[in-house]
């Protein structure tokens, strides 16, 4: 039997909850490009890339990574990345 990442299980529990109730254009469970998903996350965060990086727990270096299209965000990296963007857009007034 194969184990599963704990933090995998449960932001995919936190975007059930999260997702049930909002209308997106792209919904996660989409199957979507990787680093095209990510530009348009981390856009819609409007946050700088340091403020970004700190929320994601990951250096600068690894966003830069991703922006520059070197590094794939993991599926647990967008699912947080898809959190964040939802916490941002629903915190501002």
């Amino acid at each position: 039997m194969e184990s599963k990442d704990p933090m995998f299980e449960l932001l995919t529990s936190l975007e059930q909850i999260v997702f049930k109730d909002l209308s997106q254009t792209v919904t996660p469970s989409q199957k979507t490009n990787p680093f095209t998903e990510f530009e348009r996350l981390r856009k819609g965060t409007g946050l700088k890339i340091d403020d970004f990086a700190r929320e994601m727990g990951v250096s600068v270096a690894m966003v830069h990574e991703w922006e520059s299209k070197r590094v794939k965000p993991s599926t647990t990296e967008l699912k947080l990345m898809r959190m964040i963007q939802v916490a941002s857009t629903v915190s501002t007034p």
